[in-house]
């Protein structure tokens, strides 16, 4: 039967307009949601920052979707010629996630990981029957994660980069470099993810912005005044919800978008095949949305706002007034966990905007409507308490947040908060128009 790229029964068209049902979770993806947790886990050890950590989530969820694919074979596979591949539809899917999961895994961490997984991985197998429904599920993960890992070598992982230090008004550098040596840490550790080969689009420039604003133009002065009073430190007209809400978003996606998933396939009755396919296709378009900002970061190679409000006597713009000592909300003094900095790369784009804006519009791509309710949940603490989850009724409300508080936190001009999602956006069209069609 062909599947729509909706939910099949869920979503109800009263008066033309998409509108999704709450149905109850009647068949939990146990083992699919359990290896994500795992993969989750893992890939955010991968690297320190969370563009890098991006890699990693896709590669096992593209290949937990190929795996699940190649059995129910209801949509395009995403590597797999499945006709060739043969696995019978009675297969083991359970066996399929876990092996894919696994296999792609344990040739992506450190040596020091690989037992841990293959307890899980046993674990996992021991609950299945032995026999070919099991065997063909193993058959399915085994070569959806090999073609993962022969796809993705030589792909720019870790690759050189060499930064472009300009020492001109608007030009990003390491903090400190016009003075002294850079810091330890001022450097952006994954550069080569802007150069990295995508996993969907045509090239890492595919969907470049229009770049930030103009030095010298009353945009420009509108948004320095903006960001310079509202993301201060200490700012004065910043509220309570607002500082916890900059705080709250400053957090890895890899966590948050995946729990959303977890969440929103509990709460809406997704299936297991369904479920895998959002998960790769959410974790697939913030790779690819990551890729594509920080190509553009550096090709912009734009400053901050804590450069350019501390050297503001020299951007040639009279309406710019320069505070040499002023300090944005994500300074070290403030008590959270992890500890906040200013992020060592380039303003313009925003890296949230991309990704997250990516996320969201795969998520509204899949359930056919924006309307959907839901609760983020962040890891991060603000003077010793975690912060509470935030409730949204629709994703646009959600990236409207994150666009407003990389403002809030000092990090961001507008613009490139603005300018990312519009990346993203484009990503998650390009996803839902190339990738993931229904067959049959």
């Amino acid at each position: 039967m062909k599947r729509p790229n909706g939910l099949l029964g869920l979503a109800l068209v009263v008066a033309a307009t998409a509108v999704f049902a709450v149905v109850p979770a009647t068949a939990r993806a146990d083992v699919l949601n359990d290896w994500n947790v795992i993969a989750q886990n893992q890939t955010v050890q991968l690297r320190p920052t969370a563009h890098g950590q991006m890699r990693g989530i896709a590669m096992v969820q593209g290949a937990v979707y190929d795996a699940v694919n190649a059995i129910d074979r209801g949509h395009q596979p995403y590597l797999l010629d499945v006709g060739l591949l043969g696995i019978q539809p009675w297969a083991s899917r359970d066996a399929a996630i876990a092996t894919a999961a696994h296999h792609v895994l344990v040739a992506i961490v450190p040596a020091s990981e690989v037992g841990g997984l293959d307890v899980a991985y046993d674990a996992t197998l021991a609950g299945i029957p032995a026999g070919l429904i099991k065997d063909e599920g193993v058959e399915a993960g085994e070569a959806a994660a090999a073609a993962m890992l022969a796809a993705r070598q030589n792909d720019g992982f870790m690759a050189a980069f060499t930064f472009v230090i300009g020492l001109d008004a608007g030009d990003w550098r390491p903090v400190g470099f016009s003075v002294d040596p850079p810091a330890a840490g001022a450097r952006d550790p994954d550069p080569w993810v802007g150069n990295m080969k995508p996993f969907l689009i045509e090239s890492q420039s595919q969907f470049r912005s229009d770049g930030p604003n103009a030095l010298r133009s009353a945009a420009y002065a509108k948004e320095f005044a903006e960001v310079k009073e509202i993301g201060a430190l200490n700012s004065s007209t910043r509220t309570a919800d607002q500082t916890a809400a900059a705080v709250f978003w400053q957090f890895s996606p890899v966590p948050l978008w995946n729990r959303l998933v977890r969440d929103l396939s509990s709460t809406y009755g997704v299936d297991t095949v369904d479920e895998a396919r959002l998960l790769a296709m959410v974790n697939l378009a913030g790779t690819d949305a990551a890729i594509a900002c920080w190509n553009d970061k550096y090709y912009w190679n734009f400053w901050r706002p804590r450069a350019a409000i501390r050297e503001a006597a020299t951007d040639g713009n009279p309406a710019t007034i320069a505070d040499p000592n002023w300090e944005s909300l994500f300074h070290s003094s403030i008590v959270t966990t992890p500890p906040l900095s200013t992020p060592p790369f380039p303003d313009h784009p925003s890296g949230h905007g991309c990704l997250s804006s990516a996320v969201l519009h795969a998520a509204q791509d899949f359930f056919g409507t924006d309307k959907i309710a839901f609760d983020m949940h962040s890891g991060r603490t603000l003077n010793g308490e975690l912060i509470p989850a935030r409730h949204f009724d629709r994703f646009s409300l959600a990236l409207k947040e994150i666009i407003d508080a990389r403002v809030w936190g000092g990090i961001h001009f507008r613009t490139a908060d603005v300018q990312g999602t519009v990346i993203g956006k484009k990503v998650a069209h390009w996803l839902n128009k190339h990738y993931f069609q229904p067959v049959g």
